[in-house]
C-alpha cells in the first residue's frame, strides 16, 4: 500500500479561506445563513468555514452539526456506525440558507441522507452543499456548490483527510 499527501496544512487553510468567500459571495453577505456540518470532519470543517464567514462577512452565522447515521441507506451492511449528536443552532433553519458541509464527497449518499435528515428539522429557503475534498464516483446526482480540491481517484483508492481537531495532523492523503 501507497499513501502520498495531496494536501498540507497550509493547502486546507487557502481551500476553506476559497470557500468561506464563495459562500458569502454566493448568498450576498452572511444575512439567513446557517453552516451544518457532517459528522464526522464535517464539524469541524463547518466550525472553521463559519469562523471565516463570520470574520468575512462582519456577522454571526450560526454553526451546527447533523447526524445523518439514521437515515443512511446502508445501515443494513454497515450496523456498527455510531450515531453523533445533531446541534441545529437556536435560530433554526426554516427560511435560511443552509450551507452542508463534509469533509469528502464520493458516492453522494451521505448527502442524501442530509437531506432527508433536513427535511425533519425544517424547511431551509436553500441548501447548498461544501466539500473540502471532490473525488467523483457519484452514484446520485449530486453536485457540490463549493469545493476545496477536486481530486480525481481510482474507485479502490482512500482518501483520507485528517484534521486537528480530530487527529491531531492536517492532512489529506490518497492511499492505493
Amino acid at each position: 500500500m501507497s499513501t502520498r499527501t495531496v494536501l498540507h496544512e497550509a493547502d486546507i487553510a487557502r481551500a476553506l479561506t476559497r470557500i468561506s468567500h464563495e459562500i458569502l459571495e454566493s448568498n450576498r453577505g452572511p444575512e439567513g445563513l446557517v453552516i451544518l456540518g457532517i459528522p464526522t470532519r464535517g464539524v469541524p470543517l463547518a466550525r472553521r468555514i463559519g469562523a471565516l464567514v463570520s470574520d468575512f462577512g462582519g456577522a454571526p452565522v450560526p454553526v451546527g452539526a447533523l447526524d445523518v447515521t439514521m437515515y443512511r441507506d446502508d445501515l443494513a451492511s454497515n450496523p456498527t456506525r455510531a450515531p453523533h449528536r445533531t446541534d441545529i443552532p437556536a435560530e433554526g433553519i426554516d427560511a435560511r440558507t443552509v450551507v452542508l458541509v463534509d469533509d469528502v464527497l464520493f458516492s453522494g449518499r451521505s448527502i442524501r441522507a442530509a437531506l432527508d435528515a433536513l427535511q425533519d428539522i425544517g424547511r431551509p429557503a436553500a441548501v447548498r452543499l461544501a466539500a473540502l475534498i471532490d473525488r467523483g464516483h457519484r452514484e446520485l446526482p449530486i453536485r457540490p456548490d463549493f469545493v476545496g480540491k477536486n481530486l480525481p481517484s481510482a474507485r479502490d483508492e482512500r482518501v483520507n483527510v485528517r484534521l486537528a481537531e480530530t487527529d491531531g495532523v492536517e492532512e489529506v492523503t490518497i492511499e492505493s
